[in-house]
């Protein structure tokens, strides 16, 4: 990668996550700057404020969950993905001295993200029916709710879910690519108006960004220690997280689990109708690999 003299000032909203991978190691092992982007990336403090943030122009990238983009998208409003990170992200944990059977309160974050859609998917499944749902307004509340027994079971993502586990907190009983094998998560994601206006800029983007994704793919361990200074968690939970959930830069392709998220955000009312086929443009990951 050449090294560019003027720099394009780029904005990037991460969330903490396994799926945030790419971000972080493009951010941390200078991808971006060796395509000619001068990235400020910020960990937000949750998914619910990063749509705002990009249709006012505070940021010009974000890794969000696509689920929101397609929500985004009924409404009107101008969001594009680019590029896959997350998949299978999201697991139901009930904690430990529990009988999953006997499980009466979930907590899971406001509604619309995979978290949400994972615990309301696995529902029936699980036998939950007449449970209580505890709607937080992040996923940090969730896990709080189930370490502090305030809830029986929760909906979390990696690297959360093995952190609970090897702490011997919870157990997982179900997980995302249980319901929809494949399901992305969070996802690049900018604005139409970026993607119309500065193609270079996406492609460029969405480059560093996969170069990202693979660094962390053949260098797992290193990777987990870039992400535990933007997660806040030890490293050897992201590395053990690693080993069960990673990046795939590709997850959007996998339309039929997308499908079957797209109808559940139908039947609970989240959407009246489908995101039209410009939500997604995957020509920029295309030219990347």
């Amino acid at each position: 990668f050449e090294v560019f003299a003027d720099m394009d000032k780029v904005a990037l909203s991460l969330l903490r996550g396994v799926c945030q991978l790419p971000g972080y190691v493009a951010t941390a092992k200078g991808f971006f700057r060796e395509v000619g982007i001068d990235v400020r990336a910020a960990v937000e403090p949750t998914a619910t404020v990063v749509p705002d943030r990009l249709i006012r122009g505070d940021v010009q990238f974000a890794v969000m969950p696509w689920t929101r983009v397609a929500a985004a998208n009924v409404r009107g409003e101008p969001l594009v993905l680019v590029c896959g990170s997350g998949c299978e992200e999201a697991a139901i944990l009930v904690r430990t001295g529990v009988r999953t059977e006997d499980v009466k309160r979930v907590a899971v974050p406001q509604r619309g993200g995979i978290k949400d859609l994972t615990a309301q998917g696995l529902l029936e499944d699980l036998g939950w029916g007449g449970t209580e749902s505890l709607r937080l307004p992040s996923g940090d509340g969730a896990i709080l709710a189930l370490v502090g027994q305030g809830a029986d079971a929760a909906s979390m993502v990696e690297p959360y879910s093995t952190m609970l586990e090897e702490l011997q907190i919870a157990r997982v009983v179900r997980r995302a690519g249980d319901l929809w094998p494949g399901v992305p998560g969070c996802s690049l994601t900018t604005t139409r108006e970026i993607v119309d206006g500065n193609p270079d800029l996406v492609r460029r983007t969405v480059a560093a960004f996969v170069r990202g994704a693979r660094f962390a793919d053949e260098n797992p361990d290193e990777a987990a220690a870039i992400a535990a200074g933007f997660i806040g968690i030890a490293p050897r939970f992201v590395r053990a997280a690693l080993s069960r959930c990673r990046p795939n830069v590709r997850a959007l392709t996998h339309t039929a689990a997308m499908d079957g998220v797209l109808a559940l955000m139908q039947r609970l009312g989240y959407l009246d109708r489908r995101p039209d086929s410009g939500f997604y443009d995957g020509s920029f990951l295309a030219a990347a690999t």
